[in-house]
């Protein structure tokens, strides 16, 4: 089992805040999982993660088109595949993304889950109360360990 580390915020500025932090450490070909609960955070988070990627445009929800990109430092492509659940996450080519240029964010990845590489940062999203979310980080690969510890400051 794979070592966890969780983070809480109280705010979504907060939430906003942690996912900055993980855009300013990202690397190109990273990919970051999330799964929550609707209204658990997972746009505001990515909304954070795109300003650390110094993405102008307004990041929100790829509900209906799947994918959406935005260019930055480096580019963010961000993935909600929950409608492909009825189709069985049919192959949308999504390697090149996760080998690419960029951070890829999927939302749901579960549903295409033997698409995705050996290594990447799952991150599940629990909603406490109206504005305290924990997340929790499960790395898989040396480069997703080290990314967490260094955001937990260890």
């Amino acid at each position: 089992m794979a070592e966890s580390f969780t983070f809480i915020t109280r705010s979504p500025e907060e939430t906003i805040s942690l996912g900055e932090r993980l855009g300013r450490a990202a690397q190109p070909s990273d990919l970051v999982t999330l799964s929550g609960d609707l209204g658990a955070g997972k746009t505001h988070f990515t909304k954070g993660i795109a300003e650390g990627l110094e993405v102008k445009r307004v990041v929100n929800s790829p509900t209906f088109t799947i994918i959406k990109e935005y260019k930055g430092r480096l580019p963010l492509y961000h993935m909600d595949v929950y409608r492909l659940e009825e189709q069985g996450g049919e192959d949308l080519g999504f390697e090149e993304y996760f080998e690419g240029e960029g951070l890829t964010v999927v939302e749901w990845a579960e549903i295409i889950k033997e698409q995705l590489p050996d290594h990447f940062l799952d991150i599940i999203i629990r909603r406490d109360s109206d504005t305290q979310r924990t997340f929790t980080f499960t790395p898989y690969g040396e480069r997703y360990i080290q990314l967490s510890k260094e955001l937990q400051g260890k």
